[in-house]
């Protein structure tokens, strides 16, 4: 029996990665990942003009260093091991986390490709006035190790990007009210940049894995630019959510 075009498994994606290995071996052309940046420390941001806290669930807190890098270190290889001979990981995060990243990723022997930088036109403002305001979160791509012959869909990036080459800051604005008519993320990503990213460096029908699902915006993107999806993800109201968002696209697309 052919399996599902988009797959969502609730779990912890420890575990579930580690079954998937076990079932089905080398099966991504490529991971995204968006995981926690371990920020929620009871501290305040703004938002919408109005002072807010920044705590965005338990799965969010930080366990300190070294637990903290334990932990990425664990997904990252679990990735890897997912990832077909020529695959390509990508993943986000924020200088509170993106370091400890790229670490795990050399200690485990990928291969660094580029640095993107999402910047954003419309930060909120920092509220201590003692720092430059954020404004940008950077995406690692990497290969599976030294020997991967990573696929670059050069022309399509040119094309896209108005028969210029395409460089490595990308800049966009956060995910819009439509984007989020179905629930939101508190890190949520814009579905352009995961589209993006998907056309980068994957062909129609190749297999996109998240193994921090959050609200599904790497499965809708896989949706709509016809790449299977697998989503791994622990919380049962993201699960939720991501599944109406899937099935609204599969709708716009009139594939089911």
């Amino acid at each position: 029996m052919p399996r599902k075009k988009t797959e969502l498994i609730e779990g912890d994606c420890l575990e579930v990665l580690d079954a998937l290995y076990e079932k089905r071996g080398e099966i991504a052309d490529l991971v995204f990942c968006d995981p926690p940046y371990h920020l929620s420390n009871d501290g305040v941001t703004c938002k919408n003009g109005k002072m807010v806290g920044v705590n965005k669930g338990e799965w969010d807190r930080s366990a300190g260093f070294e637990n903290n890098f334990a932990f990425n270190r664990a997904w990252v290889q679990k990735c890897q091991k997912l990832l077909r001979p020529n695959g390509s990981m990508m993943v986000s995060g924020t200088l509170h986390s993106i370091y400890s990243i790229g670490f795990a990723m050399q200690e485990v022997g990928m291969k660094l490709i580029n640095n993107i930088t999402w910047q954003k036109p419309n930060p909120p403002p920092n509220l201590s006035c003692r720092y430059l305001t954020h404004s940008t979160e950077t995406i690692i791509w990497a290969a599976k190790n030294k020997n991967s012959k990573h696929k670059f869909n050069y022309q399509l990036m040119k094309e896209i990007n108005d028969g210029k080459q395409m460089k490595d800051v990308w800049t966009m604005t956060a995910p819009s009210k439509r984007e989020k008519v179905y629930g939101k993320h508190p890190t949520q990503k814009p579905l352009s940049l995961m589209a993006r990213l998907i056309l980068a460096c994957t062909e129609e029908g190749d297999i996109v894995l998240d193994a921090f699902n959050g609200s599904g915006t790497t499965g809708v993107a896989a949706i709509e630019t016809n790449r299977k999806y697998i989503g791994i993800e622990s919380e049962p109201s993201y699960v939720a959510l991501s599944k109406k968002r899937f099935a609204a696209s599969k709708n716009k697309l009139q594939i089911i």
